[in-house]
């Protein structure tokens, strides 16, 4: 089976969209990497410097804490910088990251066994209390073999070192306030340039989501999403479908032995809204008011039961990746499921006193969004079934790539900071899904409307404005200076300014909306113009 890949619009951690990287978990992201990217620690962009020395003086910091002498520290804080570093070598950039084929690598257990010869997988399985499997996916190998290799020459007081620093940098939110200040001063103020530590509910209540959110979802369902909200969702998500399916059946560059497939894709998508039909059990989760940082301790200990435990097992289809209160949604390519969570039917996304204007090109974008990640440039390799499978021609496929490349390519043209421009290749799949999402969310409203309908023109604006309004609305957001920065080098989605007006330049519906001319900013050349779905 293909590795499993989800597509979601932003972390389930955050507000769709928020665009700043998550504060670090325990245990904490990133791969054995403490920094957000590879190359934080290998190029000498200015602000990476930045980070890196901040990095030693926090890494120092963290252990004078746990009890280490200052000149000890510092010693040490560049030991745990040599190991990231060298691990940062051998890691994927963020857009090889993002190529489904370069994390799936099936092996043998005797193969993995061999490819490490000091590190057995199958003691790690048998450690782990799992059946070793057959087969497995030793994704990145390059990855792995590097690992293997410090096993054998990076001495073992700096691997304790790194060791202790990564279990007590990812437990410190969780403990005193010198571990927690410190915790916020580099990876949130530092980093991403936050002025202030979120209040200690807010921080309290995100350790919980996280933790054991779908069992605080089944009292956010009860309180917040009444039947109705269901089913006026469940009614736009099939409006959206029948308007994805028209646009399939009629695209002149596709041909028809791929379309056939792109249709069979479609009719196979499964919508999952609001909760699940099947609540989880956390009856086997033991928590006490001793201590907060146990708490999580047990927490993860649980989770990653749950998780092992799946190993071997049928797939059970009726999951979620994300709790009914987080604001988000998502498309899962091993699935071919689209996902949308109770808390994002609220404005500026969905209002049910709210015209269909406003509706479509809200929450109807974002469904379009999550259904168009199945045809993006990554989703778009994974069948009907779910498996990671061609289903194009060599023709069709030459064609999509060169559009997108062109997307790309705009989206690269963004400046974000003077000479800083967007990664066009890092947010290819969010921005297709973006223009996509709004295309298909337009036909749907013009479909909606039926015959003889009357523009009511709301506060002067016309549907078509109000429409396209709508979607910029959603992309709303404040940088510092630090977070855009990051968010660049490390996010999928391209900044929440651009999102906002990307789509919109390839359309010629938002042109004729607002009188827009050829040579206007808001209209891109015809030539350079963008048509994927």
């Amino acid at each position: 089976m293909p590795t499993p890949v989800a597509r979601a619009c932003c972390s389930a951690s955050s507000r769709w969209p928020t665009t700043t990287t998550p504060p670090p978990t325990w245990p904490t992201p990133w791969g054995g990497l403490s920094l957000p990217e590879r190359a934080y620690y290998l190029e000498d962009r200015e602000d990476y410097k930045t980070a890196r020395a901040a990095f030693l003086e926090h890494v120092a910091k963290v252990l004078v804490l746990a009890g280490a002498d200052t000149e000890t520290a510092k010693a040490q804080a560049q030991q745990v910088l040599d190991f990231e570093t060298r691990l940062a070598k051998a890691s994927l950039g963020r857009v090889d990251l993002r190529d489904p084929a370069k994390r799936y690598n099936p092996v043998a257990l005797a193969d993995a066994d061999a490819s490490t010869p000091n590190f057995s997988w199958t003691a790690f399985f048998t450690a782990l209390d799992v059946d070793a499997p057959a087969t497995f996916s030793l994704a990145t190998p390059n990855f792995f073999k590097e690992f293997d290799a410090m096993l054998a020459d990076v001495p073992l007081d700096q691997w304790q070192t790194w060791l202790r620093f990564r279990a007590i940098d990812g437990a410190s939110p969780y403990l005193s306030s010198a571990f927690e200040q410190a915790n916020y001063e580099f990876y949130r103020k530092t980093l991403a340039g936050q002025a202030q530590m979120q209040e200690r509910w807010k921080r309290v209540l995100a350790a919980l989501n996280g933790s054991m959110g779908e069992g605080f979802g089944q009292i956010y369902v009860a309180q917040a999403f009444p039947p109705e909200s269901k089913a006026k969702m469940e009614a736009l998500v099939q409006n959206l479908m029948q308007s994805l399916k028209g646009r399939l059946e009629n695209l002149d560059w596709m041909s028809a032995e791929t379309k056939a497939k792109a249709l069979e894709k479609w009719s196979s998508f499964t919508p999952k809204i609001g909760y699940p039909d099947k609540w989880r059990d956390w009856s086997g989760l033991q928590v006490s008011r001793e201590s907060y940082a146990d708490n999580l301790i047990a927490a993860a200990a649980f989770n990653t039961r749950f998780n092992l435990d799946k190993i071997g097992k049928p797939v059970d289809r009726s999951e979620w990746g994300m709790s009914p209160q987080t604001v988000n949604a998502y498309y899962r390519s091993t699935a071919n499921e689209i996902v949308f969570p109770a808390a994002i039917l609220q404005p500026p996304f969905f209002d049910a006193n709210a015209d269909d204007a406003l509706n479509y090109g809200g929450i109807g974008a974002v469904i379009g969004h999550e259904m168009l990640h199945g045809f993006d440039d990554q989703g778009s390799k994974f069948d009907a079934t779910g498996n990671m499978a061609n289903w194009w021609t060599d023709a069709d496929r030459a064609k999509f790539d060169a559009a997108a490349g062109k997307l790309a390519d705009q989206y690269s043209g963004y400046e974000a900071l003077p000479g800083l421009f967007v990664n066009g290749r890092l947010g290819l799949g969010e921005n297709i899904a973006d223009l996509g999402g709004v295309t298909v969310a337009y036909d749907a409203l013009k479909q909606a409307q039926g015959e003889g309908f009357t523009d009511p023109m709301i506060d002067g604006y016309t549907q078509d404005q109000r429409f396209f309004m709508n979607w910029s609305t959603v992309w709303r957001v404040a940088f510092t200076e630090a977070q855009l920065k990051q968010q660049i080098t490390v996010g999928p989605h391209s900044p929440g300014m651009f999102r906002a007006i990307g789509p919109h330049q390839n359309l010629p519906a938002f042109a004729a909306a607002f009188g827009c001319k050829e040579g206007d900013k808001m209209v891109r050349p015809e030539a350079d113009r963008v048509v994927i779905w």
